[in-house]
């Protein structure tokens, strides 16, 4: 007898589809993980890790007998394409807004039979969203917003995370590199951020840690508000710079108590 099923053998390429898998407690169908991946810990303890973000272990993946492969981005079609010739079924998403990433998880709760899940689990985000969003109109006014991706050069920050400052309270000086999907077209020249005179600046230095005393010594940087203030933060890049439940969880929380924060001090 014929007996349809959805995939059983998941392998996660980035973090946000392992932490999907675990939110919905589909855990037991991972077989395999990004060696980037930091939430949840849980993961990393009991997961092979097959990949990082443009190369991936190719024997140990095809040695796991996935079903399915699930990705994010362009940067990672060179390992779609490969595992594509040895006939896995791959599955890539490009989201970088946060609709696009609700919209993310829905789809790839669909896709392995758990949209009721998936729905469940976007409609706490959007409370989430909803939350900050009102709790931003308490605030007497709008801080201004630098928030750095990389430090040399200086990256301002991509979509979601825009998005995110500006749900919590804040307003960027830069809002019109938000939607730049190439870190190469959000470069900002150090004499700009001057020029826009930040109340705040969040650091999430891609992988390694945000140094404020480096941020105060940028020659002229010494006149910017947030630096006269002190009001310089880090939120570490596993719980910001990934578009899936860290940010929408953890990053808007980590937002909103630095924005409350620079009203409190």
């Amino acid at each position: 007898m014929f007996k349809a099923q959805y995939p059983q053998r998941i392998i996660c390429l980035t973090e946000e589809g392992t932490e999907i898998l675990y939110a919905i407690n589909q855990q037991h169908r991972l077989v395999g993980i990004s060696g980037f991946t930091r939430r949840p810990k849980q993961a990393r303890k009991e997961k092979p890790k097959v990949s990082n973000f443009i190369d991936a272990n190719f024997d140990a993946i095809l040695e796991l007998k996935p079903d399915l492969v699930i990705g994010y981005s362009d940067l990672q079609r060179d390992i779609a394409s490969e595992l594509i010739k040895n006939g896995i079924n791959v599955f890539i998403f490009n989201h970088r807004s946060i609709d696009e990433t609700l919209s993310m998880i829905l789809q790839f709760c669909s896709l392995i039979g758990n949209e009721l899940e998936g729905k469940e689990l976007v409609q706490n985000y959007i409370l989430n969203l909803n939350n900050a969003l009102e709790m931003s109109k308490s605030f007497p006014f709008r801080p201004k917003v630098f928030f750095e991706e990389w430090n040399d050069p200086l990256i301002s920050s991509i979509q979601w995370v825009s998005e995110l400052v500006e749900i919590c309270g804040g307003d960027l000086i830069f809002p019109e590199l938000a939607k730049e999907s190439m870190a190469k077209d959000r470069i900002v020249h150090p004499d700009l951020v001057i020029d826009k005179n930040p109340d705040i600046i969040i650091g999430s230095w891609c992988g390694k840690k945000f140094k404020p005393e480096k941020v105060k010594a940028r020659k002229g940087w010494e006149e910017i508000s947030a630096v006269k203030n002190n009001h310089l933060y880090e939120i570490k890049s596993e719980i910001i710079l990934q578009p899936g439940p860290a940010a929408l969880t953890d990053g808007i929380l980590q937002i909103q108590s630095i924005i409350s924060g620079f009203f409190h001090t």
